[in-house]
């Protein structure tokens, strides 16, 4: 349906990527991957007629209907939430619109019939009569209930917003469909139900994730860019990852032996070339060393972190104890009776839509808030540290650079080994020296991550760690949370993390209650979703 040509796109004279030839195909799942900076969504901007290329064209079959993710959320602001799902079959909104203002005149000439017929017709062939049961179908299936479909969208937040918008992309069965970070700020179910989507969707469908399990769950092919270069691969994230490894492995190992071939050759090209027996012999071994070359590893554009957390101490058989702890907040109830015990080994997962809830029990556990009623005890030997979901006051008004920041967290103030954790979250180099103020998103969430290594803790308490980061820093931070031994209660979208990391899931409930169950984050899913059948 897509076919892309010789494509090339230059930034201040230098390439992002060059000669691209690629075709996307109806009916199959294409997953952009790639690091930070290397043009994801540029690409996609490239595809949808966004932005245009420096080179190269890119051409899709006529009368083909192409439905876009949109990234601003207040764009809607003056419209009902049903109407701006409708739109995302433009032409199918028009045609109502146009439609009931015919109906609407006093009058009706003869002209303002036909031209009503005209409009019917075009209105029932586009699905017109089934337009609203089908977009309130998608709001429900992601989680927006019946009772928001005709409010207006300015006096939704901004995470119903995202799920508004997301509906209107899917809206009108496309035939092309493109997401930036679908999934960003969706809670499990509707995750859950995107995936089921996309699954059962006809068309072609084009994303840009973070989400590992989620390409794993859709994804027919990966879109690797790289090297400045765009390559197609079939299979999904994992089959990827896996299939680049081995390759990476067997070119080194290839260099391997050219290099050792080569260094037999010179050795008896230098030892022989002057003996007239060996003399011809010589010659054909130069020849043969004429054509062997080692080929030269590509520089990749990944990058991939080191989290490796050492706790000073084991923690003792008294960790933390939580009693009865209730917390209202600006009138609403987000925890209500909360009661556990942290025993030793847990990793525990919080899960579930009630955000509002994990983000206060953490501040509370850290001292930060106080529970309206109820009792938090931490077992002696047990010292934790924190990372936040909003990490501003860490960052914002602070003028020192990075080793200077990371000194006030270190019991060693020696510059060598601050920019060695530095090192370790890719700060590498002159960039250690700028301002901590500047920093990106993702450059902030590494530098939290360093904080906490530094710490020594036997607790650790993560809340969202693995927002604005990149693939490679979520497959670093995951291995780095499989491997550390201490106890941790986290928060994360990233479904893959929490199951291979949590051994024990707490799930909040909408009004603040706690459900405890000692099992993989999977096996709690297979749990819940028996239960509702």
């Amino acid at each position: 349906m897509i076919t892309v040509t010789d494509l090339g796109l230059n930034y201040s004279g230098t390439p992002l990527f060059s000669h691209v030839d690629l075709q996307f195909i109806k009916g199959n799942c294409y997953g952009i991957i790639g690091a930070n900076g290397a043009g994801k969504s540029t690409f996609l901007k490239i595809l949808s007629g966004e932005l245009e290329p420096t080179s190269g064209e890119v051409n899709i079959l006529p009368k083909t209907r192409m439905s876009v993710l949109k990234q601003n959320q207040n764009a809607y602001d003056a419209y009902n939430v049903m109407d701006t799902v409708i739109m995302g079959n433009q032409r199918l909104y028009d045609i109502g619109k146009e439609k009931d203002a015919l109906y609407e005149k006093e009058e009706m000439t003869e002209e303002d019939g036909i031209k009503a017929c005209e409009l019917e017709e075009e209105f029932a062939e586009l699905g017109g009569w089934e337009a609203e049961s089908d977009a309130s179908r998608i709001l429900q299936g992601l989680g927006i209930g019946t009772e928001l479909h005709y409010n207006d969208m300015a006096t939704l937040d901004a995470r119903l917003k995202v799920k508004v918008l997301l509906a209107q992309a899917l809206f009108g069965n496309p035939d092309i469909l493109m997401m930036d970070e679908p999934t960003n700020n969706l809670d499990i179910n509707a995750v859950n139900w995107l995936e089921d989507f996309l699954l059962d969707f006809e068309g072609t469908v084009i994303v840009v994730s973070h989400d590992r399990h989620f390409l794993n769950t859709i994804c027919t092919h990966i879109v690797d860019i790289d090297y400045n270069k765009i390559k197609l691969y079939v299979g999904n994230y994992d089959f990827w990852y896996e299939s680049s490894q081995l390759v990476q492995s067997l070119i080194k190992n290839q260099n391997k032996r050219n290099e050792e071939k080569i260094k037999e050759l010179q050795d008896f090209i230098s030892r022989f070339s002057a003996n007239k027996s060996k003399s011809k012999q010589a010659t054909a071994r130069r020849k043969l060393l004429d054509k062997l070359t080692v080929e030269e590893m590509p520089a990749s554009s990944r990058r991939y972190p080191f989290v490796g957390f050492t706790p000073d101490r084991e923690v003792g058989k008294d960790i933390l104890f939580v009693t009865d702890v209730s917390k209202t907040i600006d009138g609403v109830k987000v925890l209500d009776k909360v009661s556990f015990i942290v025993g030793h080994g847990d990793k525990i997962a919080f899960v579930g839509d009630n955000e509002n809830a994990h983000t206060a029990l953490f501040k509370i556990l850290t001292g930060e808030l106080e529970p309206d009623e109820g009792t938090v005890k931490w077992g002696q030997t047990a010292t934790f540290s924190y990372f936040p979901k909003d990490n501003t006051a860490f960052f914002e008004g602070h003028d020192e650079n990075l080793v200077e920041w990371l000194r006030q967290f270190s019991s060693d103030p020696h510059e060598a080994y601050l920019r060695g954790f530095l090192g370790r979250m890719l700060f590498s180099g002159d960039e250690v020296y700028k301002p901590v103020k500047v920093l990106s998103g993702g450059e902030k969430v590494r530098c939290m991550l360093s904080r906490m290594m530094l710490s020594g803790a036997n607790v650790l308490l993560l809340d969202q760690p693995t927002n604005h980061l990149d693939l490679e820093s979520i497959a670093a931070l995951n291995k780095g949370l499989e491997a550390v031994k201490c106890n941790m209660l986290f928060s994360s979208h990233d479904h893959q993390l929490v199951q291979t990391v949590a051994n024990r899931v707490f799930d909040f409930t909408s009004d603040g209650r706690l459900i405890d169950r000692k099992m993989t984050y999977d096996e709690y899913l297979e749990s819940t979703s028996e239960a509702r059948a």
